[in-house]
Parts: C-alpha cells; structure tokens; sequence
C-alpha cells in the first residue's frame, strides 16, 4: 500500500509510550497498535483528529505517501 504510517516516528519524538497515547485519544491498545504496525486498511478523521492532538502535530507528521515505486512525495 502507498500510504506509510509513521506513528512510531512521531511517539518517539514525543517520548509518549504505546499505552499511554491509547488512554489520551480512547483506543484500545490492539487497534492503536495495528495502526501503528501499518497494518490498519483505514482511519477515522476522529481518531487522527484526536492522535495529532494529542501528540500536538499535523496529519502529514503521520501519514506519508509513497508512489509504488516506494519513493516517498516530501
């Protein structure tokens, strides 16, 4: 799939642990984790609404696209 999710990259930068954002944006742990993980097909606009708010960044710091060819459009 052309769209890359990077979480991880972003609780890294914020130093906030896998439980610790499922409590602040009400997910369970296994779906928060199957986004994480990139495995996750779709996302609510909730759901990123209250991730980027509570990691205090934009939908773009999350999300990336890569064209088949895998190179990513920066």
């Amino acid at each position: 799939m052309p769209i890359i999710v990077n979480l991880d990259v972003m609780m890294a930068k914020r130093k906030i642990s896998l439980n610790e954002l499922a409590g602040r944006v009400d997910l369970t742990l296994s779906n928060l984790s199957i986004l994480k993980t990139g495995k996750a097909k779709a996302i609510r606009f909730s759901t990123l609404d209250a991730i980027c708010k509570a990691l205090n960044c934009q939908p773009g710091d999350i999300l990336e696209y890569a064209d088949d060819k895998g190179a990513t459009n920066q």
